[in-house]
């Protein structure tokens, strides 16, 4: 099913369904860590020009708050990697590589985003890790990101957008055992 199209909540439900991890199970494990967090439904973003205007439209414009992208990237000897990034961030794959210590980094499929993070496109999240961990996806969170108070990202579907507290998401990746590393994009 091609989300571009999708308008209902029942072809949304059939999303969600096909995952191996539900939003609502997200959920359930934020409410059980008492984190904190606001759901925004929206129409299916596939890119972050998409986001952009449903920001405009839903979330908060305050400064302290960071919108990102995710990179689902893989290398030539089957790495696998998600990068985090602030949305207007300049990603250079050519010096990234050298920053990871891996081979050529290129773009993983979206059979491989499914079979590795367990979302589809658009819909890539530090959530996903939940997914990641158990596939040995290695997690890099942009070191901005520290700077600001709250985070907006997708909750496993593209569909909804989750407002938490960046020490919060940071609690939740240390529960949920799964490790990170923070990368600076400055030069």
């Amino acid at each position: 099913m091609n989300n571009e199209n999708v308008n209902t909540i029942e072809e949304l439900k059939i999303i969600e369904k096909k995952l191996p991890t539900s939003p609502d199970e997200l959920y359930k494990l934020l409410d059980n860590f008492k984190l904190k967090y606001k759901c925004y439904f929206h129409k299916p973003l596939n890119t972050v020009e998409e986001s952009k205007i449903v920001q405009k439209e839903l979330l908060s414009s305050n400064k302290d708050f960071v919108h990102i992208k995710n990179l689902y990237l893989r290398d030539h000897k089957k790495k696998n990697f998600l990068i985090v990034a602030e949305q207007d961030q300049k990603i250079d794959l050519k010096v990234l590589k050298d920053v990871l210590c891996s081979g050529r980094l290129s773009f993983g499929s979206s059979e491989r985003l499914m079979e590795n993070l367990g979302v589809f496109p658009g819909a890539v999240t530090p959530f996903s890790m939940i997914n990641g961990l158990k596939n040995n996806v290695m997690l890099y969170l942009d070191k901005n990101i520290n700077s600001y108070s709250k985070i907006y990202a997708h909750p496993l579907v593209n569909h909804a957008t989750l407002e938490i507290s960046v020490v919060d998401l940071i609690y939740f990746l240390n529960k949920m055992k799964i490790t990170f590393n923070w990368i600076n994009f400055e030069s």
